[in-house]
């Protein structure tokens, strides 16, 4: 398919309010992809529009935006604000960014209410799969700043997430590339 088709496949899909549709193409002008020009207000306008439109994913760009002052100026609460409204929607990345958060203002101040938030993002994004958040408690665990409980419901709750993914088709792939391991 050449840009032209993927662009007009694309404009039809937008103007269906497709909201993937949509949050790719604001993508798509955030990294002048796919024939569209950058443009990081446009990309942050399809953004909002996906996101009202249910596209939790758009929240989570919107966030990283206001993180990395990409396009707008960096605004940690604004960046907040937006993570919430996606974790809202149930996105586990958002959790994963929301326990950073916590926890890189819980270590700043030494305040433990922040360290114990960031906890509670990690394992319910441990429990969706994100192993970066098994990762970051596991750090948290060895600096003593979690429970050997905490860390053991993280634990069981990855596996228990690998063992409902499991397959015998993904363990084919997984043989077959790395790219395609899941554990």
């Amino acid at each position: 398919m050449t840009d032209k088709e993927n662009k007009e496949r694309l404009r039809k899909r937008v103007e269906a309010n497709d909201p993937i549709a949509i949050f790719i193409r604001g993508n798509y002008h955030k990294d002048r992809r796919g024939g569209f020009s950058q443009d990081m207000d446009k990309a942050l306008e399809l953004w909002h529009r996906a996101g009202e439109l249910g596209y939790a994913k758009a929240y989570v760009s919107i966030g990283v935006a206001y993180n990395r002052g990409e396009g707008v100026e960096a605004d940690k609460k604004k960046s907040q604000h937006y993570y919430e409204l996606a974790a809202i929607q149930g996105d586990v990345d958002a959790r994963y960014n929301l326990g950073n958060d916590e926890l890189h203002v819980g270590l700043k101040e030494m305040n433990t209410g922040n360290i114990d938030r960031a906890i509670k993002h990690f394992l319910i994004a441990v429990g969706s799969g994100i192993d970066k958040s098994l990762e970051k408690i596991k750090g948290l665990y060895k600096y003593e700043l979690t429970t050997k409980d905490d860390y053991m419901k993280a634990l069981q709750s990855y596996q228990g997430h690998l063992s409902e993914i499991m397959s015998s088709q993904r363990d084919e792939a997984a043989a077959f590339s790395e790219e395609y391991r899941y554990y």
